[in-house]
């Protein structure tokens, strides 16, 4: 293990060597398509009656894995059986818990592409798209791994005579890990790898769109020696087999990211107590945000323009942190128009698998569906489609990269979360009018700024309501421990994944203090000479 973390590099594509890896590793992947997955409780694996298949966004016909639906009593199974693995686990030493991390990253390492390949099939990410989530996979593994290490050293505490103190960072328990299908490696692992590295047992319920990517992951923790029950591999309905996850009276904490609806679900159900719980749950959670990049007048329009076409767009604007809402100072709003319009026609949209393509298809015909909604409320409410618009369902749920000029502030697709390739630009009066715009939502995750005048970015520092701000670059693209990630309002608990802090929500302090000078006394049984 190297003394100190450094983010592992993203793949340079086109170095031949790079690109014919890569096509490699598609052909090994095409050729496992359609493979049935089990559950695995305890190390056991498992099959059901139940099944749910997931297919390739882009191409609808084609069959990326078959999963066993768990039950309600598996789902309760896997809890019981996390409970009793903790009582071990925990005692674990953290140098043998940070270890098998640091195994999972030089595994994962290895099969970058292959892992990357997998979520060309099953989310269709671009190349790059897939390369980043698999390298910050890697990342949250070998960051949490050291800052486990940290944890385990002595804690300072302020000394008293006649007393020895000493604080330890010990586990909560069974962690209820829920991670959503956009970053399907990445936050798998993040959430994952946070909660067994504390010393926690996880039952992890990935999206029901990204199951396979999970399973692989699950796999590479086996092979660098995991514990059987250290983590159980759930896949199912979330409203069945999650809620009794989320319920049970031994699951002491809930790792969520998704939607806002399904997160602030998760939190009311974890805040009921049930018979037999001894504990106050745990809620760690991401839920989104309604991002915005504000261009004053003074801004850099290339670089502003950059910035916003490559927020709003990568991976079909299916992040978090994607920018949904561009917000121009007047003085600059028609030009800036212009040069979004002349960056957005550069993006080619097509086949994940080709390496020309800069977008792909959406996720499902749900989110399809939703999508081009918004894109008509968007005209019916004024909007100014600019480019895009179109769509074509066929094969793949692809949906252009979409522009609405004009877009009232308090509209709906200013206001709403669309999680898709549509781009709402508002004008401002001024700057001060277009940060007002920026916070006037129920989200605070990620924004940006583009100007050349330190004292208008100096006022976002101070009054833009987000928990990762950018100044003169795009709001997308955090590096783990570079960009701790977490946002405010309806985004979240603001956890701050990839940071100092994020291992502290996994784990809780414990005080010893031994009065020094003191006599023990010794027990000497009856009978027994001295």
């Amino acid at each position: 293990m190297p003394a100190e973390f450094r983010n592992e590099p993203l793949t340079d594509f086109s170095k031949e060597e790079n690109a014919q890896a890569m096509r490699s590793s598609l052909e090994k992947v095409k050729s496992q398509l359609g493979r049935e997955y089990p559950l695995v409780i305890g190390g056991e694996r498992i099959t059901t009656d139940g099944k749910l298949d997931t297919f390739n966004p882009a191409n609808r016909a084609q069959l990326v894995g078959r999963f066993n639906k768990a039950t309600r009593e598996l789902a309760s199974r896997a809890v019981e059986t996390a409970h009793k693995t903790f009582q071990t686990w925990k005692n674990t030493p953290a140098e043998e818990r940070a270890e098998l991390l640091f195994r999972v990253a030089a595994i994962m390492r290895k099969r970058k592409h292959e892992l990357s390949a997998w979520m060309i099939y099953e989310v269709a990410k671009t190349w790059p798209e897939a390369d980043g989530d698999t390298a910050e996979a890697i990342d949250f593994c070998e960051f949490y791994g050291r800052e486990m290490l940290r944890y385990a050293v002595d804690q300072p505490l302020v000394k008293i005579q006649g007393e020895e103190g000493e604080l330890d960072y010990i586990p909560l328990g069974v962690g209820a890990v829920i991670p959503p299908w956009n970053f399907p490696l990445a936050i798998t692992a993040g959430m994952t790898v946070a909660s067994i590295v504390t010393g926690n047992t996880v039952v992890l319920k990935p999206s029901s769109d990204a199951p396979a990517i999970a399973y692989k992951f699950f796999e590479i923790l086996e092979e660098a020696g995991m514990s059987p029950g250290v983590v159980n591999f759930m896949t199912g309905s979330g409203a069945e087999v999650g809620d009794v996850v989320v319920d049970h009276p031994k699951t002491r904490y809930v790792a969520f990211t998704g939607s806002r609806e399904v997160g602030l679900r998760v939190n009311e159900r974890a805040s009921k107590v049930n018979e037999g719980q001894i504990w106050i749950k745990r809620v760690v959670a991401e839920m989104g945000g309604k991002d915005a990049i504000v261009v004053a007048d003074d801004a850099n329009l290339d670089e502003a323009a950059m910035g916003v076409v490559q927020s709003a767009f990568g991976f079909q604007g299916q992040k978090c942190s994607a920018c949904s809402r561009a917000i121009i100072d007047a003085r600059v709003y028609e030009p800036m128009l212009e040069k979004i319009v002349e960056r957005t026609e550069k993006i080619k949209l097509g086949d994940p698998n080709d390496p020309t393509s800069t977008m792909s298809a959406v996720i499902n015909e749900k989110a399809f569906k939703a999508i081009n909604g918004y894109i008509e409320k968007g005209k019916a409410e004024g909007g100014r489609v600019l480019i895009g618009g179109g769509s074509d369902g066929e094969q793949g749920f692809f949906i252009e990269p979409t522009v609405i000029a004009d877009v009232r502030p308090g509209s709906t697709i200013e206001q709403e979360e669309i999680f898709g390739p549509v781009l709402a630009v508002i004008k401002a009066k001024d700057y001060d009018d277009a940060l007002r715009i920026a916070n006037d939502t129920q989200y605070g995750l990620t924004g940006a700024v583009y100007s050349a005048d330190e004292a208008k970015l100096d006022k976002a520092r101070r009054e833009f309501h987000v928990g990762n701000l950018y100044l003169n670059r795009k709001c997308t693209g955090a590096l783990v421990g570079v960009h701790p990630f977490g946002g405010f309002n309806m985004s979240g608990t603001d956890s701050k994944a990839g940071g100092r802090d994020y291992l502290l929500l996994f784990l809780q302090a414990k005080v010893s203090a031994t009065k020094t000078g003191a006599t023990v006394s010794k027990r000497v049984e009856v009978g027994t000479a001295v």
